[in-house]
C-alpha cells in the first residue's frame, strides 16, 4: 500500500495529513478554510485517493500560510507515498469541464519541481477565498512532491468553476500518474531513478 502521514508545525500553521494513494476517493478535510476543502475533497475523488488532512493556521492574519503550507505538507506526503515509482505511468494528464470552464493538468512525476500556471480568474475571490492562493498551493505542492504539473485553465467565466476544473483535473492527472503500468517493471526513465 502506497501511504503516507506528515505533519508539519511552524510558528504560523499546525498541519496533518494523511495519504493513501489506492484509495477510493474518501476524504476527511478540515483546513479552516471552507473553499480549499471543496477543492481538497475534489482531489481526493477524482484521484481515487483517500486523504485525511486538519489544519490549523493564523486565519486570523489571512489564509496563506495555511492553504501553502496544506500544500507543501501534502507534497511531502505524495512524495512518500509515491516511493520510488517503478512501475508507475509517471506521466498523467486530464481534461475537465464543468458548464462553462475547461482546464487542463499535465504532470510528470519527474523528480524534478516544476509549475507552469496559467488560471486567469474572472474575479479576485470566490466568496472570502482569495484566488491568488490557487497558485501558491500548486507551487507549495510541486516544489514538495518533486513533480513537474502543466495546469491550464483554457475556458471559464465563473471562477469557481476555473477553479474546481483545474483542482478536479490535478486530482485526475495525479492518479494517471501513479497508476501501475503492467509494461513497465523499473523505474519509467532511462536514468533509472526518478
Amino acid at each position: 500500500m502506497r501511504k503516507a502521514e506528515v505533519s508539519r508545525n511552524t510558528k504560523e500553521t499546525k498541519i496533518d495529513v494523511k495519504l493513501n494513494l489506492d484509495g477510493k476517493g474518501a476524504a476527511q478535510i478540515a483546513t479552516g478554510v471552507p473553499f480549499l476543502d471543496h477543492m481538497l475533497e475534489q482531489v481526493a475523488r477524482h484521484g481515487a485517493f483517500d486523504l485525511v488532512i486538519s489544519a490549523k493556521g493564523d486565519l486570523h492574519i489571512d489564509a496563506h500560510h495555511t492553504v501553502e503550507d496544506i500544500g507543501i505538507t501534502l507534497g511531502q506526503a505524495f512524495a512518500r507515498a509515491a516511493g520510488d515509482k517503478k512501475g508507475v505511468r509517471r506521466y498523467g494528464h486530464a481534461y475537465v469541464p464543468l458548464d462553462e470552464a475547461l482546464s487542463r493538468a499535465v504532470v510528470d512525476l519527474s523528480g524534478r519541481p516544476g509549475l507552469e500556471y496559467r488560471i486567469e480568474f474572472t474575479r479576485a475571490r470566490i466568496g472570502e477565498f482569495d484566488v491568488d492562493l490557487v497558485h501558491e498551493f500548486f507551487q507549495g505542492f510541486v516544489n514538495h512532491a518533486q513533480v513537474t504539473l502543466h495546469v491550464d485553465n483554457l475556458k471559464g467565466t465563473n471562477a469557481h468553476h476555473q477553479a474546481e476544473t483545474a483542482f478536479k483535473a490535478f486530482g485526475r492527472a495525479l492518479r494517471m500518474a501513479v497508476e501501475a503500468d503492467p509494461r513497465v517493471k523499473d523505474v519509467p526513465s532511462t536514468k533509472g531513478k526518478l
